[in-house]
């Protein structure tokens, strides 16, 4: 697993903190678990608040700006994502955007972000194309494209009865057979990790339960959330409860590292 920047580290742990400041002193501590040296974090604690991402919550204390929670908010939104999965009736939501010029890269960054976030594929330059099964109506999905970085002049609408051989277009743009391998093999992962981590120093154990998670949560956040007609959504669901579980268990070690860190 790749390890983390001092940058991404801060951030990853101020969006774990449930809205609590991080310290210096818990963000060097955090990086030197990954050997990322104290100059380095200080320098990227810096660098984040030029960006505009974190401020000053106080003496040597830290906390997400409102910039930077319009992304983090959604983010964290994983944990409730399963529960906003509808059932399909065969409809489909679409995007129709125009291509974007290279000057435009940017806001190309942020759209793609915002249709890849919510499980969009392309089906031609113009498109883009998911089963309508998430949130509880188009308008939810399109004030989440938009405040995620979708232009907001991009249409976002509704649609149905395509013809057969565009209806086996759209069901090819995704490869259920490898989310479920992906499911299966993470969530044995997670659970193997689970029933050693109690064995392992603090130290270790937080650096692995962040490596994990990050990349168990990643999987989450990004999955398109396919209909069950299109998917197992069995193992989905027991790959979902596990993270849930890794989630839990690597705040409560990371608690007990800020703990000894005090002592």
């Amino acid at each position: 697993m790749r390890k983390p920047t001092a940058k991404s580290l801060i951030l990853d742990l101020l969006l774990a903190n449930d809205g609590r400041p991080l310290s210096a002193r818990q963000a060097i501590a955090a990086c030197a678990i990954f050997d990322i040296s104290v100059n380095n974090t200080r320098v990227a604690l810096v660098r984040l608040s030029a960006e505009g991402l974190i401020e000053s919550a106080g003496r040597a204390l830290y906390q997400l700006t409102d910039d930077a929670h319009l992304l983090a908010d959604d983010v964290a939104t994983w944990r409730t994502k399963a529960q906003r999965v509808r059932p399909w009736a065969g409809d489909y939501l679409v995007v129709q955007a125009d291509k974007l010029t290279r000057a435009e890269a940017k806001q190309q960054r942020a759209r793609n972000r915002s249709l890849h976030m919510l499980g969009f594929q392309a089906l031609n330059p113009h498109l883009f194309i998911r089963a309508d099964n998430i949130e509880d109506s188009p308008d939810a999905v399109r004030a989440r494209l938009y405040r995620l970085g979708l232009e907001e002049d991009a249409p976002v609408f509704r649609a149905r009865d395509f013809d057969k051989d565009t209806e086996k277009r759209i069901h090819a743009l995704w490869n259920p057979g490898q989310l479920e391998t992906l499911y299966t093999q993470h969530e044995l992962k997670i659970r193997t990790w689970l029933e050693r981590h109690d064995l392992l120093e603090v130290e270790v154990a937080a650096r692995e339960s962040f490596l994990l998670g990050s990349q168990a949560i990643k999987h989450v956040v990004y999955d398109p959330f396919l209909p069950e007609q299109w998917v197992n959504i069995d193992a989905r669901e027991r790959f979902i409860r596990i993270v849930h579980e890794l989630d839990g268990v690597g705040k409560t070690i990371w608690m007990k590292l800020w703990s000894e860190l005090d002592t």
